[in-house]
């Protein structure tokens, strides 16, 4: 198995979130609603998703410098994003790389239609399980980030297989929980996810799927 990395986590707490007060607004309207992820979920009311969701100058760079340093990113290298919503991730990417090749694979049209406009990234409206027109190792780095907890268990073991086939290096971010307080609030919070699990099943998991990529946990304090 691969190795735990702590990379998102700044960028993640940096959020905050009225987590009991989503739970009882209807939570279950909201979540069928932001499994559509069309314009309700990146851009509606923030009981349905992220309740407007754009791009940021700056947000997503310390987070973009990590990843390019760890996996040692140049203008030469080519990267996959199983899940990469309006690309700003990869668009902070590019700002710091012109030259790298992106590739992003997402299942919302509308984010796919919304991505950053100057973002240079061939999109395609795919899951991440699915069969997908690459060849063996043809990324240097494959990521996925807060994106395969979505999946059900049998798309997951997919997902995680593509990971693995198609990039030389791999770097995934799930949700998780460490206690029973992280739980309530993982429970309260998530909208989309159909793999609620603690740290040790998602470690029991990837060591079951024999994934020897990076992994990182977000957790909802």
């Amino acid at each position: 198995m691969g190795t735990e990395t702590f990379l998102i986590q700044e960028l993640h707490g940096s959020t905050a979130r009225s987590y009991l007060e989503r739970m009882i607004d209807n939570k279950v309207e909201a979540m069928e609603k932001a499994r559509e992820y069309a314009i309700d979920y990146w851009d509606g009311d923030r009981r349905y998703g992220y309740g407007g969701y754009k791009y940021i100058e700056g947000r997503w760079k310390p987070f973009a410098e990590k990843l390019i340093q760890r996996y040692k990113l140049t203008n030469n290298s080519s990267l996959l994003d199983l899940g990469c919503g309006k690309g700003y991730l990869l668009y902070e990417i590019q700002k710091i790389l012109p030259g790298i090749e992106l590739y992003g694979v997402d299942v919302s049209e509308y984010a796919l239609e919304n991505i950053h406009p100057q973002l240079e990234m061939k999109g395609d409206l795919k899951s991440a399980a699915d069969p997908l027109p690459f060849t063996e190792n043809q990324f240097d780095l494959v990521i996925s980030v807060n994106t395969l907890h979505n999946l059900k268990l049998q798309d997951f073991e997919k997902a995680i297989a593509n990971m693995m086939k198609y990039g030389k290096n791999q770097y995934l971010v799930v949700e998780g929980f460490r206690n029973s307080q992280e739980q309530f609030n993982l429970e309260c919070w998530a909208l989309t996810a159909n793999l609620l699990l603690s740290r040790e099943d998602w470690v029991w998991l990837f060591r079951q799927l024999n994934y020897d990529g990076d992994f990182e946990f977000i957790y909802f304090e």
